[in-house]
C-alpha cells in the first residue's frame, strides 16, 4: 500500500468520522428544534382559536355536530381543532376527520392514538371551553424526514469534496518525496556529492541530512579502501622487491653467501607480514567492524598482555611500574583494542630505546579512566615533527618501523574515546594513553 493511499484512508476515516458526529449531532438539534417548532405552532393556533372565538355568536351550551371550517377558525392544513365544554361536551370542531374526538382532559402537550394513527395535541383552557389542536405524527415525521434529507445532501457532498481535496493535498505534500527519488535516480553510481534541493520541507529535512551523512561515510569507506590498496602497493613493493632479489642472489652463489642472502630474504618476508597485519588491522579499526568479543581486561590486565605481545623476545626490556591501589574495573573498549594501542606504543619505545636501556611503563587509575605512560630512551622527536609522529608511514631518519603503529593508536583512541599525548624530552619520549573504565 503507498504511502499516499495509507494515509488518505487513515485520515479520511479520521475525517468522515468526525463529520459523521457533527452531522448526527446537528441533525439530532435541528429535529429538537423542528418539533419544538411544530409544538409552538400548536399553542400559536389554540390562542388563536381562543381569540376568534370571543368575537363568533355564542356557541350552544351542548350537543355535537356544530362545524367550523379550518378557514373560518384559520387553522393551517393538516391540523385538527376541538372546541369542548369543561364536562367534555364537543361545542365545536374544525374537521369531520377523525371520526374519534380529540382527548381535552388534560392541559398542554398530549401524544394519543386516534383512529389508529399517533397525533399529538395541546389543550387551553380558556374560561367554560377548552380549545384542543392537533396534528398527526406521521405527518411531523415526514416534514422531519425532508428536512433531513435535505440538510443531508450538502453535507455529503461536502464531506466527499473534502475527501477529495484531501487526497489532493496529500499528493502535493508528499512531491518533495518524489522531487528527492528522482534526484536519486538522476545520479550516477558513482556520485557522493552531497544532495542539494531547493524549498526543501523542515520535516524531511532530515531524512535529507541522513542521506547525505550516508553519502559521506560512503565516499569515506571507498577512499579508506583505496588509501588501503595504495598503501599496501606502497609498503609491499620494497620488501617484495629485497626478496626476489635476496632469492636471486641465493640462487647464484653458495655457501655463506647463500645463507646470508636467505636470512636477508626472510627477514623481508617476516617485515612484509607485519606490515600486511599492521594495514589490516588499522582498515579494521577505520572501518565499522565490531571488535567486541566478550572479553574484558582489567587497566592491569591490559598491561600485561601488552608486555608479552610487544617485540617478541625484548619484551623483558619493559619495566613495569604499578601503584599500592589499583582500580580492578575493566576497561570500556574491546580488550583486542586496548591492548593492540599499547602493544604498539610498547613496540615504538623499544625500537627507538638502545639496547642496554629499559622501556618504562607506569599504569595508574584515576576516576573513571586508566593512565599508561610509555618512557623510552631514545634520542627524542624534534617538536616540529610530533604533528606528524601518528600519520601513516611517516618515519624519522632513524626508525626501522613500518610507519604504521602510532596511525593505529591514533585510529583506536578516535574510535574508543581515549586521549593520546606525546611529550618530547632530551631524554627520551614520553607518551601518555587514557583509556575509559566501566563503572562498578
Amino acid at each position: 500500500m503507498s504511502l499516499r493511499l495509507r494515509l488518505s484512508l487513515t485520515l479520511g476515516a479520521a475525517f468522515a468520522l468526525i463529520w459523521a458526529l457533527a452531522a448526527a449531532w446537528m441533525l439530532s438539534d435541528l429535529r429538537n428544534q423542528m418539533m419544538f417548532s411544530l409544538d409552538q405552532r400548536l399553542v400559536a393556533s389554540a390562542r388563536m382559536v381562543a381569540g376568534l372565538l370571543e368575537q363568533l355568536p355564542a356557541l350552544p351550551s351542548k350537543g355535537e355536530g356544530t362545524h367550523f371550517s379550518a378557514e373560518q377558525l384559520n387553522i393551517p392544513g393538516g391540523m385538527a381543532c376541538q372546541v369542548s365544554s369543561l364536562r367534555g361536551e364537543i361545542l365545536a370542531r374544525s374537521h369531520s376527520s377523525p371520526e374519534q374526538t380529540l382527548e381535552a382532559a388534560k392541559m398542554g402537550f398530549h401524544d394519543q392514538m386516534i383512529d389508529g394513527a399517533p397525533w399529538r395535541s395541546f389543550t387551553l383552557a380558556r374560561g367554560d371551553v377548552r380549545i384542543t389542536t392537533a396534528d398527526r405524527q406521521i405527518e411531523r415525521e415526514a416534514l422531519n424526514m425532508s428536512i433531513l434529507l435535505a440538510a443531508s445532501v450538502p453535507v455529503g457532498v461536502a464531506l466527499l469534496g473534502c475527501l477529495c481535496l484531501l487526497w489532493l493535498g496529500i499528493g502535493q505534500g508528499l512531491a518533495p518525496l518524489n522531487r528527492l527519488r528522482e534526484a536519486l535516480m538522476r545520479r550516477n553510481a558513482d556520485s557522493l556529492e552531497p544532495l542539494q534541493l531547493q524549498s526543501f520541507p523542515s520535516e524531511l529535512k532530515p531524512l535529507l541530512d541522513t542521506q547525505n551523512q550516508l553519502f559521506q561515510r560512503i565516499g569515506k569507506t571507498i577512499e579508506r579502501e583505496r588509501r588501503l590498496t595504495g598503501d599496501a602497493a606502497h609498503e609491499l613493493r620494497s620488501p617484495l622487491t629485497a626478496i626476489k632479489t635476496h632469492l636471486q642472489v641465493a640462487r647464484m652463489t653458495e655457501g655463506s653467501a647463500r645463507d646470508q642472502s636467505l636470512a636477508r630474504a626472510e627477514e623481508g618476508a617476516d617485515r612484509m607480514h607485519r606490515t600486511l597485519e599492521q594495514l589490516l588491522l588499522l582498515a579494521r579499526v577505520e572501518g565499522s567492524l565490531s571488535f567486541d568479543d566478550g572479553v574484558q581486561c582489567s587497566a592491569e590486565q591490559v598491561a600485561k598482555l601488552a608486555m608479552q605481545d610487544a617485540a617478541g623476545g625484548e619484551r623483558q626490556r619493559i619495566k613495569l611500574q604499578l601503584p599500592t591501589s589499583l582500580s580492578s574495573a575493566p576497561v570500556q573498549m574491546p580488550a583486542v583494542l586496548s591492548i593492540a594501542a599499547l602493544r604498539n606504543l610498547l613496540d615504538n619505545a623499544l625500537r627507538h630505546t638502545p639496547a642496554d636501556a629499559n622501556v618504562e611503563l607506569s599504569l595508574e587509575t584515576v576516576g573513571q579512566r586508566a593512565r599508561f605512560v610509555v618512557r623510552d630512551h631514545g634520542s627524542g622527536i624534534a617538536a616540529e615533527d610530533l604533528q606528524h609522529l601518528t600519520q601513516r608511514f611517516w618515519r624519522n631518519g632513524q626508525s626501522t618501523g613500518c610507519g604504521l603503529g602510532l596511525a593505529i593508536v591514533q585510529a583506536i583512541v578516535q574510535r574508543c574515546a581515549c586521549t593520546l599525548h606525546f611529550d618530547s624530552r632530551p631524554d627520551g619520549l614520553r607518551v601518555e594513553l587514557t583509556m575509559p573504565l566501566q563503572s562498578i
